[in-house]
């Protein structure tokens, strides 16, 4: 499901076209709650794997599915464990929020430091100087990833307020 979800992707203007949205962490966050948090990382794991072998990549190398995996980690993993902390009504839209902006910080210095420079390195990308490289992060990336996340996290609500029933009586049944 998170593979299919992964497919269905848009950009948002005015950010590059490079960086779409997509749904498939919402499968993962399900799978982390019902689960346990390696539940969560796995899915984000072969859905991944799954894009590369099957859409492959342009560059050759999944730098983008890398990127997209610990992006996904990066957003699950702290909404579980802030979650599991806060089982009040709002503790699952603190924990997402939580989720997002963490997730949005260190994927911006992940990009500064280590994707956007192998894209220019081994993608075939343009190379730019630093302050290009900072502004390009600080402008498009975290305000994207900001919005990506908090998209990502409404249309979880969204669907776990449909589900909400049977992901409680899923959890409780791994707590037996």
């Amino acid at each position: 499901m998170a593979f299919v979800l992964m497919l269905i992707k848009f950009p948002i203007p005015p950010f590059p076209p490079y960086l779409t949205v997509d749904f498939s962490d919402i499968p993962a966050l399900i799978a982390a709650l019902i689960l346990g948090p390696a539940a969560g990382i796995l899915v984000e794991l072969f859905k991944n794997i799954l894009d590369y072998l099957i859409s492959g990549s342009a560059t050759g190398i999944p730098i983008g599915n890398v990127s997209n995996f610990i992006a996904g980690v990066l957003f699950v993993l702290p909404t579980y464990m802030v979650y599991k902390h806060l089982k009040a009504k709002w503790g699952l839209m603190v924990s997402l929020c939580i989720g997002t902006l963490f997730m949005a910080v260190l994927m911006t210095v992940l990009n500064y430091f280590v994707f956007l420079p192998a894209f220019m390195g081994l993608g075939g990308w343009e190379p730019m100087s630093n302050e290009a490289l900072r502004e390009l992060v600080v402008i498009s990336v975290l305000p994207f990833n900001i919005i990506k996340g908090l998209i990502v996290a409404a249309v979880f609500l969204l669907v776990y307020k449909r589900l909400n029933g049977w992901l409680s009586k899923q959890i409780s049944y791994k707590n037996i």
